[in-house]
């Protein structure tokens, strides 16, 4: 799901053109993002990604979307970049907002933790 945008590269090489949709607008990718999303692993990226990542939690928080995990895949890059701690310090989120995402830095735990969301094997 790209964006159409002056600078941005092209779609993913391993994605199917039959499966490769381009958007011109943020809101609508990020709305068809969430209706067919099963889980959110962010990786490290800029302000597009971050726009993304807080959409989605913030849908999930309250309750405007279907829960979904949530992995902040890098723990090191998200820790250094958003400490979360401060908004709980501050009261702009709840203690409880913390569970809504999930720190990994291997592939297999998220894995282990999509599977154990919906209860599979």
């Amino acid at each position: 799901m790209n964006i159409a945008l002056p600078h941005e590269q092209g779609a993913n090489p391993w994605v199917s053109p039959e499966l490769s949709f381009k958007f011109h607008y943020f809101a609508l990718r990020k709305m068809h993002f969430m209706m067919r999303a099963k889980a959110l692993v962010a990786f490290p990226g800029g302000f597009g990604t971050l726009d993304e990542l807080f959409e989605v939690i913030t849908l999930v928080q309250c309750q405007k979307a279907k829960p979904v995990p949530i992995f902040l895949f890098g723990s090191d890059y998200w820790k250094r970049l958003i400490n979360f701690d401060v908004l709980v310090e501050e009261g702009t989120i709840s203690p409880e907002d913390l569970s809504l995402m999930t720190y990994a830095d291997d592939p297999a735990a998220v894995w282990d933790g999509i599977r154990a969301f919906y209860g599979m094997p």
